[in-house]
This record gives structure tokens, sequence and C-alpha cells, in this order.
């Protein structure tokens, strides 16, 4: 049985994969850095700490990791503030579970994106927890920002659901026990051993309901 609900938040509930790639190749590019095809991918599930050390140690940037971090976290909020890209069905479908289930969000966003993101959706009051993988110990893949979520809103691994969209959040989600969710991520698609994981998968979120949770 299904108790819980743990959402990510970059390509479930907001379609910004994209935008962090560009905020951080920008950035990249005009500190006089390396940017590479593969840092996109690299830096996918990261928390905040170990993306900022990556953009330190592998793309060159001189600053340290916190200034690196707090740079690429101003460009984002300036980003949603022009415009937040909630991905089409989000909102409705947060709405919907949130009749039936606790709601929480497992996301390797910073702390300021996941709540600007949850008040300019109007959605922050239905989560009764959200966590950021700069607060536990590893990113994804490691499952510790499931485990903490499922611990914040008191429910066993076991008897959540995660949904995500990424192969380094499906392997996370997987990792903690949870029922796995996928709405593979339309830009940067999981690979297949990573959506393999997955005990449901949906093209749309208009199939994320009580029924495809809990069954």
């Amino acid at each position: 049985m299904i108790d819980a609900v743990i959402f990510d938040l970059d390509g479930v509930i907001v379609d910004s994969e994209q935008v962090w790639d560009d905020v951080r190749e920008t950035l990249v590019r005009e500190r006089g850095g390396r940017w590479h095809e593969h840092a996109q991918a690299d830096m996918m599930g990261m928390s905040s700490l170990e993306w900022s050390q990556y953009m330190h140690d592998e793309l060159g940037l001189v600053e340290t990791p916190a200034e690196i971090s707090a740079a690429v976290v101003s460009r984002m909020l300036e980003r949603y503030g022009e415009e937040l890209p909630l991905i089409e069905g989000a909102v409705a479908a947060v709405r919907r579970l949130a009749v039936h289930f606790p709601l929480a969000v497992a996301s390797s966003s910073n702390r300021p994106l996941i709540d600007a993101v949850l008040v300019r959706a109007g959605i922050s009051g239905l989560f009764a927890a959200t966590i950021s993988s700069e607060e536990v110990a590893r990113g994804k893949p490691a499952p510790d920002v499931y485990l903490e979520a499922a611990r914040r809103v008191g429910v066993q691994p076991a008897r959540c659901a995660a949904v995500e969209d990424s192969s380094n959040g499906l392997r996370a989600a997987h990792a903690a026990g949870m029922r796995v969710i996928a709405f593979p991520n339309r830009h940067y698609a999981p690979t297949t051993d990573a959506l393999a994981l997955a005990d449901v998968v949906l093209s749309s979120l208009e199939g994320l309901t009580q029924e495809a949770v809990a069954h």
C-alpha cells in the first residue's frame, strides 16, 4: 500500500533542465571556463554542493563553489521571475493527489528555487515537506534525499511512491526502496537501464492518478 507521494521538481513540476543547462553554460563561457558536451548530463541530479564543485574542478571556474552556486541560483531565480516553465498538467496532478496522500518534494534544486517554484505555482501549501539534496549528505543517484523526504512525512520508504524524470532520479528513488513512477524527461531522456527500474512509465501527467500511484 502507498501512503505518501514524493515528487521530484525539475522535469516533473517545472520544465527546467534546459534552463539549468543554459544558465550554467553561459556562466562558464562568460568566465573563461571549459564547457563540454557531457557537462549537463554529468551534473543532472547532483546536489548544489556537488555541481558547484564540479564547475570549479572540471569546468575551470576560478570562483569558490559557494560563489558559483550563488551566481547560478541568482540567475535561475531571475529566469523564473520572467517566466515559470511549468510542465503541462503538473499543478493539476499535485492537486489531484493531495486529496488522497501526503505529498513531499525531493529535489536537487537549491532551497530558494524549490520555494520560489512552489509559491509561484500556487501549490506550496499542498506539500507536507520539501527537501533539497543540499540538505542531505549525497545527491541523486544516492537515495538520501528520498529517504529524508519519507522520514519527514512519517512514512516508511516502501510505502512511498516517487515521481521522477531523469536517470539519476529514477536510480535514487529505486535505491530508496520506493515505488517508482517515471515521467521521462522530454529533453534529456533517461537511459534504458534507469527507465527499467520504474514500476510505472507515464507519457503524460494526466496519467498521474490515485490509481497509477496505488496500483
